[in-house]
């Protein structure tokens, strides 16, 4: 019979003030490097450079999509304006993959979490995985499956307290970035909390013989269920990495863990129908085939070779 004890309340006590604090500070801190950055890549200027023809713009769109952190509100729209700037179609696709797997938040706390290793691994085969698909989809002509009420140009709309923020006295340049990295903070802070709180539980509760069992390297069906599962299971990264960190530590085997973060953070059934503004069906079920077998793909490739 389960019995909850001291000492796993205080495990988890413990764990929740320790992730709080250690990844507080790390959101804050990667936030404002990154509005810095931004201050001087504007989004017409990321257009600009996609546009160009040759291979490298491939490459080019993931990195640029890999520090450009974007709310679900202001993807869609800049997604329209790459369509408006005729930035080539397979560059757009590589920037939408690459752009909410590989976000210095992600890599960050990655780095922290799993370790170097692990951060290199899955840097690699998010961006090589994007690449490739945005250039397949390029060349089997996806782009007849983009909506041509998406290249119409939006009226110009505020993300979240912008608006607001817009129409207070001058800042300076750094006020204004601080100013909109907390209130991104206060945006993520529940999903941040609600990630730690459950990690944390899981952590101090959870059994480690039940997840051992359904979830170890010895389960061959660990790894696809978990891909399956994040990708409806919105999570944002901020609180599925230290939910899956959690996870890791109680035995599930990190080839699932890579699944599971892959699926929920590449994809969402929220930003599937934000999506729909853009694509057709068939468009659709593209991405999120890209998805689902980059995350089963990264966890069997992972156990494979570690």
């Amino acid at each position: 019979m389960f019995t909850i004890t001291q000492d796993m309340v205080m495990d988890t006590l413990n764990m929740f003030a320790f992730l709080a604090a250690e990844l507080t500070v790390l959101f804050l801190l990667i936030s404002y490097l990154v509005g810095v950055l931004q201050e001087y890549i504007p989004p017409a200027k990321i257009q600009s450079i996609l546009s160009g023809k040759n291979g490298q713009g491939y490459i080019v769109a993931g990195l640029l999509g890999a520090i450009t952190p974007f709310c679900s509100c202001s993807t869609i729209p800049f997604l329209k304006g790459l369509l408006r700037a005729k930035a080539g179609f397979g560059t757009m696709m590589v920037f939408l993959f690459a752009s909410p797997l590989l976000n210095p938040i992600i890599i960050g706390l990655f780095a922290v979490t799993f370790g170097l290793k692990v951060t290199v691994f899955y840097f690699a085969i998010a961006m090589g995985v994007s690449i490739i698909a945005g250039y397949t989809l390029e060349k089997l002509g996806f782009e007849k499956y983009v909506k041509e009420s998406a290249y119409i140009a939006p009226e110009p709309k505020c993300c979240g307290s912008t608006c607001g923020a817009a129409k207070k006295a001058p800042q300076s340049k750094w006020m204004k970035i601080w100013n909109s990295t907390w209130t991104d903070f206060k945006k993520v802070l529940p999903y941040l909390i609600g990630g730690i709180a459950l990690g944390s539980m899981i952590y101090g509760f959870m059994p480690t013989e039940f997840v051992a069992s359904v979830a170890s390297e010895n389960n061959p069906f660990a790894i696809p269920v978990a891909a399956v599962i994040g990708i409806p299971l919105y999570i944002r990264a901020e609180a599925v990495i230290p939910l899956s960190a959690a996870l890791a530590a109680k035995g599930m085997s990190l080839g699932a863990v890579m699944a599971l973060i892959i699926g929920s953070a590449g994809a969402s059934l929220t930003e599937v129908i934000l999506l729909k503004s853009i694509f057709k069906n068939q468009m659709i079920a593209a991405f999120l085939v890209v998805i689902l077998g980059m995350a089963i793909g990264a966890g069997f490739l992972y156990q494979f070779i570690f």
